[in-house]
């Protein structure tokens, strides 16, 4: 019960490893708010923190627009009376390679997950400095190890890890901790939105299933992670050896990416 008496909110709290995390934390005495666009799905997930004896609460919030954040931030706290853990995880990924990608896709890329990330911080920070408390912000292997055709994601990414780090820093002496989440291979509905974020119904996830995380496995080890006030937290076993890599040979990652794409395009030639 390392989160009893904690009040949590995690925006895109609806599906994937934001449900996932605010069950966990429910599950370890969390009262737990829920943010995303769809009402249905944090509705359902805030039903699933009360079957667990917690208080759920379903708080729409489009991470895009700085006052939707802002009334989400004072509607946690007057249902709850507090923060003590706020979870920027809202975010989707553009798919395309760069010069496919017109000047509004990586618009709508970066205002999600890079803006709506530092936002929501922003409007978080006054609240967790009162209770001490811990923000996480999720960002993805890929702020270590580019790869083709998801650029614009990596971007955001190393983005979202810098904005992170900075925070690390800023809020020292606060008593306010911040981590970096990143992600390897975790079960979600990323496939499930187009480029303009809008559901497209059951897309097939194209990602290696054989590396798969469960979605509560990775819960399990963020709610850890926050608690324990890590700087940076990156899982899973093949997404550690990815960031390692990416750290310390980001040339030679750049390279062998180069070499198996040539093969590729040689192999579809002949």
């Amino acid at each position: 019960m390392r989160y009893d008496g904690h009040a949590a909110w995690i925006t895109g709290g609806g599906t994937g490893i934001g449900r996932a995390l605010a069950l966990e934390l429910a599950r370890q005495g969390a009262d737990v708010a829920v943010s995303g666009r769809r009402a249905d799905k944090i509705e359902a997930v805030a039903a699933e923190i009360e079957a667990l004896g917690r208080r759920g609460l379903a708080v729409p919030c489009d991470v895009t627009d700085e006052g939707s954040i802002e009334r989400a931030v004072a509607a946690v706290v007057d249902a709850f009376g507090k923060l003590d853990v706020v979870v920027a995880n809202a975010g989707f990924a553009v798919a395309g390679s760069i010069e496919s990608l017109d000047a509004d896709a990586w618009r709508r890329q970066l205002d999600v997950n890079v803006v709506g990330a530092a936002i929501t911080a922003k409007h978080a920070l006054p609240e967790l400095r009162k209770t001490k408390g811990r923000l996480g912000l999720v960002g993805s292997v890929s702020a270590f190890v580019p790869v083709s055709k998801i650029g614009a994601y990596a971007a955001s990414k190393y983005a979202v890890r810098a904005i992170a780090q900075t925070l690390a820093i800023e809020v020292a002496g606060t008593g306010v901790s911040c981590t970096g989440i990143h992600p390897g291979f975790v079960e979600s509905d990323i496939n499930d939105v187009d480029n303009e974020n809008r559901p497209k119904g059951e897309g097939k996830d194209t990602r290696p299933q054989q590396l798969m995380w469960k979605a509560e496995d990775a819960a399990k080890v963020i709610a850890k992670g926050l608690y324990k006030r890590k700087t940076e937290l990156v899982f899973t076993g093949h997404g550690k050896i990815a960031a390692a890599l990416g750290r310390h040979v980001p040339g030679l990652v750049v390279a062998v990416q180069r070499q198996n794409r040539l093969r590729r395009k040689k192999k579809r030639r002949g």
